[in-house]
């Protein structure tokens, strides 16, 4: 197996794609051709510890859930625990993989793993169950380049079909694996010619009604000036009409930053606290109400640290916020935004993610030998 097969893997699960514009994912370290010959090491965050371990079992590449390579590198040599790790990976020959939001934001990822803890009773939850209606915070906007704008024409019923296999050769009408798509609606033009024009049909300075079919097919932003050039040469008007529109992308209500859950049955603070800290192998978590609250319906869910996406929940009608970290300020905000807060440690909603990771892997790569890092562990302790 090569690198290139566990980037494609990788991009199966969670494809860099949904991940934040903000966000350093994907192949940080290696090179696609190089061979995997030892062990994929899964950790959370890559640290000179868990650098040691997988150097020691003779580990190929290491999948770190967050990015290594954060900050921009301005050299590798031991000044930093930065740089010591990168240069230790390349000297040991091992790739770097990072999935980081785009895990969280995939359907079965990082955020719905916490979803699938909160919707049912403590102990009771199913992989891939989630216990009510589950949807993004902040859909992920799917872009087809083919489908980025739409043409649109006005062209006579005998006309159509040549116009149409015209735009085709240009690059329109392009929908996944089908050609030549378009839809025609019929209507009636009116046009006045003006002194020296030769219109297609009826005469100039006069005002003329004829039967057209509107002819719209959709067109990728590279392909639509020759689409447009092609148009004006098949079209059998002197000046054609036609409209471009740009097409907005089509978001995914699965996919993205963040989940609003909306409960089956309402639940107590008590017993969110104690279904959260039995699916993360917790003993403690804490949380900050505005009021007492009886019981809760609607939670905004987001791993890590996830305050950027408070607002946003509160909006949507999140009765309480469920995390891993926020700071103080973060904290009251939500209380005066009449939101509960919930949180469980930053990388505790986080790490419980990778033996379902691995287990994805070797589905994708039987032959791979995916391992957990035991080096990588919640750097804070609880007294």
């Amino acid at each position: 197996m090569l690198v290139r097969d566990l980037v494609n893997a990788m991009e199966s699960i969670a494809p860099s794609a949904y991940a934040e514009a903000w966000d350093r994912v994907g192949l940080q370290v290696g090179t696609p051709e190089h061979e995997l010959g030892g062990p994929v090491v899964l950790t959370i965050d890559l640290t000179e510890r868990v650098l040691a371990e997988a150097v020691g079992m003779g580990a190929s590449a290491i999948v770190a859930y967050h990015p290594p390579i954060w900050q921009e590198l301005g050299r590798l040599t031991d000044a930093s625990a930065p740089e010591r790790i990168i240069r230790g990976a390349i000297e040991a020959g091992m790739a770097i993989f990072t999935p980081h939001t785009a895990l969280d934001a995939a359907e079965g990822g990082v955020t719905d793993w916490l979803c699938e803890g909160l919707s049912a009773p403590a102990g009771e939850s199913k992989e891939n169950e989630i216990a009510g209606d589950c949807r993004s915070l902040s859909p992920h906007v799917e872009h087809d380049a083919d489908q980025a704008v739409k043409i649109v024409t006005f062209v006579p019923p005998k006309h159509a079909d040549e116009v149409r296999g015209a735009l085709a050769t240009g690059g329109a009408g392009i929908v996944g694996a089908y050609r030549l798509c378009s839809f025609a609606t019929p209507g009636a033009g009116t046009f006045l010619g003006g002194e020296g024009t030769n219109p297609a049909a009826g005469q100039s300075g006069r005002l003329e009604r004829v039967d057209e079919v509107r002819l719209e097919m959709v067109c990728s932003k590279h392909a639509l000036p020759i689409a447009l050039k092609t148009l004006r040469e098949f079209h059998p008007y002197e000046e054609p009409a036609f409209d471009v529109y740009e097409l907005m992308g089509k978001p995914r209500r699965r996919i993205g930053a963040g989940r609003r859950l909306l409960l089956d049955r309402p639940a107590t603070i008590g017993e969110l606290c104690e279904r959260f800290k039995a699916h993360l192998g917790r003993a403690r978590v804490r949380y900050a109400l505005p009021d007492e609250r009886a019981t809760y319906t609607t939670l905004g869910v987001v791993p890590g640290a996830g305050a950027s996406m408070l607002g946003i929940a509160a909006a949507d009608g999140c009765e309480l916020f469920v995390t891993g970290e926020m700071k103080h300020h973060e904290i009251v905000e939500a209380l005066h935004k009449g939101v509960g807060v919930l949180l469980a440690g930053h990388t505790n909603t986080e790490r419980g993610y990778l033996p379902r990771l691995a287990r994805r892997i070797k589905e994708a790569l039987p032959a791979l030998d995916a391992r957990i890092s035991e080096a990588d562990t919640d750097i804070l302790t609880i007294g």
